[in-house]
């Protein structure tokens, strides 16, 4: 991961800037994501990013690789990004979970910066090994995100330097302006607050299984043709479903069933679920009937699969991020665009 394009300096066109920094631009974004846990706001730094390196060209010096010289841009484009911004929570993040399934729901809060998934597709090209598969996945799974989002601006800079990109403590201390004593005290810092704002999950298997395959392809037939008694049999005992931006979520088997066979599953074919890729987990982008009879853009779910069914279903309900995915937000085309008429 250290390895990269030593670069001399001189004025370049845009041509040849974009070939220099074309093979970083992926593992920027993913970087800008990790950071800020938006993709949008990633997508807005990355930008930032190239067009300030663009700008200082004539003053890179070739002392460090083009890779560094970027990644101590897009840094430091990332801290001033959150430097008057608070975390993007979950709803999990907030408070206790719903007591009773059945009172009335709080007002949805559209105005909070929630944490936004980050497309597959995005992430660039899938590694050979199956351990750089596992690590890549991993780094960028959502309770992590949302685990980042717990620590200082700096210290999960370091980390994800550190932990994730393994980057030497020296290169990091280079590129922040610090000393390596500093960087270890604050990767120390950093390690601690962060596993206490998230517990190891179990039982993942990387890269997914048949298995998981098929147990996201029956939730997603189940949901199409509002089938609950199936939806329970998929579910975990201690299930998590959260829903932003609407604050209310749900744990426990009975109760996220209670949840969506009164309030979401009501109809068979009110929903098409087409499978996509989200933080390295299997994801669904879900279509909801209108009076039309056409199919609208409606959320985004990211699952967490695991051998004794779905551990937590994170359902994204902000139909603008379906063109992060390069999804329509209308779809004409009725059931049989759905997974229940696709193989698994």
């Amino acid at each position: 991961m250290r390895a990269g394009t030593t670069a001399t300096a001189g004025r370049l066109d845009s041509a040849d800037f974009a070939r220099l920094t074309g093979p970083f631009r992926d593992e920027l974004l993913a970087y800008c994501y990790r950071m800020l846990g938006s993709v949008q706001d990633a997508e807005d730094q990355l930008q930032e990013t190239l067009l300030r390196a663009w700008r200082s060209y004539d003053g890179f010096e070739g002392r460090s690789s083009l890779r560094t010289w970027l990644y101590r841009i897009a840094t430091n484009a990332c801290l001033r990004a959150l430097e008057n911004r608070g975390r993007r929570p979950l709803p999990s993040g907030l408070g206790e979970p719903a007591g009773d399934p059945d009172a009335p729901l709080a007002a949805a809060q559209p105005e909070v910066p929630w944490l936004q998934p980050f497309p597959d597709a995005l992430f660039g090209g899938t590694p050979s090994d199956p351990a750089a598969i596992a690590v890549s996945r991993s780094s960028m799974r959502l309770a992590l995100i949302a685990a980042l989002q717990y620590l200082p601006p700096r210290q999960r800079a370091v980390l994800i330097l550190r932990d994730v990109l393994g980057w030497r403590a020296a290169e990091v201390a280079g590129l922040l302006g610090t000393t390596t004593t500093a960087v270890n005290s604050t990767l120390q810092r950093a390690r601690t607050q962060l596993e206490a704002a998230a517990p190891a999950e179990d039982d993942i298997r990387e890269p997914a299984r048949a298995a998981d395959r098929d147990l996201v392809s029956r939730y997603a037939a189940a949901f199409e043709n509002a089938d609950m008694t199936a939806l329970v049999s998929l579910l975990r005992a201690d299930v998590v479903a959260e829903m932003p931006p609407q604050l209310a979520w749900f744990r426990g088997r009975e109760a996220v069933a209670r949840f969506f066979g009164t309030r979401v599953m009501r109809r068979p074919g009110d929903f098409v679920m087409i499978p996509v890729g989200a933080n390295g987990q299997p994801a669904l982008a879900v279509y909801l009937r209108a009076r039309d009879g056409r199919y609208l853009a409606h959320a985004i779910q990211v699952l967490t699969p695991t051998a004794a069914g779905l551990a937590r279903i994170v359902s994204f309900n902000e139909p603008r991020l379906f063109a992060a995915f390069g999804l329509p937000a209308v779809r004409s085309a009725g059931r049989e665009a759905g997974i229940t008429d696709r193989s698994a």
